[in-house]
């Protein structure tokens, strides 16, 4: 596999020749598009997550999968062509450009990359920067959703290694700061997205994170053949993880619904730490 990554170095040396995307969000945080045109990599186009990322809440979760249409339509007013690679980025460590990230590789988009180290590392390389916003030239971008594998919540019980996403203390079920049930989807193991990065927010190397995922069982069973998939709090933290196999070299599912789609059938079993039980 291509790396999904590009570095700071490399993406100086590809402006004007790549559609750039920042996908600035932050859960709880500033508005992402206040932040763009604050400053911005030049030439990106801003995305917002909730409007173009995304369908509205309900049953598939808070963050469901975005209409085809609309999300091909909101790539295309970005500026995204199907010929034309593509680049994103963010400023919350990889984890709303990893959605943007997997969404068009998962509509066909043959080439796209997540800046490495997000915007923190842009401007500590002395990246030039653009301020207010920028007119894209619309894009040709055709969404054919299909090219990456989903598992939805009737598979998600038999996935051979699911991985959760979320910090540990949501896993365990110590806490739930954001859904109103507590706990995990029995049998999941946590990786979550911070074991993806080194100290300095980029994300750590092939080999390391072949070590991070085999020790969770993800690395054999993708090699006997199993299925692996990831989830998290609402489908959009979980593509972390996803980008982070894909370095590694295994291919993950994702279960879009995730742990907020999934609670709401309350005859879908929960699990919390030393305990298991039908959800409440």
């Amino acid at each position: 596999m291509a790396t999904p990554l590009i570095s700071t170095t490399e993406l100086r040396d590809r402006l004007g020749s790549v559609t750039l995307l920042d996908v600035r969000y932050r859960l709880g945080g500033p508005p992402g598009h206040e932040e763009y045109v604050a400053g911005h990599v030049p030439g990106a186009a801003y995305v917002d997550l909730d409007g173009d990322l995304a369908a509205p809440p309900g049953a598939g979760g808070r963050h469901p999968l975005p209409d085809t249409a609309a999300f091909g339509a909101a790539m295309q007013r970005a500026g995204v062509r199907g010929d034309r690679p593509v680049v994103v980025y963010d400023d919350w460590a990889g984890q709303a450009a990893g959605r943007a990230w997997w969404l068009l590789r998962f509509h066909g988009h043959p080439d796209v990359r997540v800046l490495d180290g997000a915007w923190a590392a842009w401007v500590a390389d002395g990246g030039p920067v653009a301020v207010g916003d920028e007119d894209a030239e619309p894009g040709d971008f055709a969404a054919d959703p299909g090219h990456l594998p989903v598992v939805e919540a009737k598979d998600v019980l038999d996935v051979d290694v699911l991985v959760d996403a979320r910090a540990p203390e949501r896993y365990r079920g110590e806490t739930e700061p954001i859904d109103p049930v507590a706990g995990r989807i029995p049998g999941a193991v946590n990786v979550p997205t911070s074991c993806n990065l080194t100290a300095d927010g980029h994300f750590k190397d092939a080999d390391e994170l072949r070590n991070s995922y085999g020790a969770v069982g993800v690395v054999e069973a993708a090699a006997a053949g199993g299925t692996v998939a990831a989830y998290c709090g609402s489908g959009v933290t979980a593509t972390h993880d996803i980008l982070a196999m894909e370095v590694a070299g295994v291919r993950a599912a994702l279960y879009p619904g995730s742990w907020s789609g999934w609670i709401t059938d309350p005859e879908r079993p929960t699990e919390r730490e030393h305990s298991a039980d039908s959800a409440e």
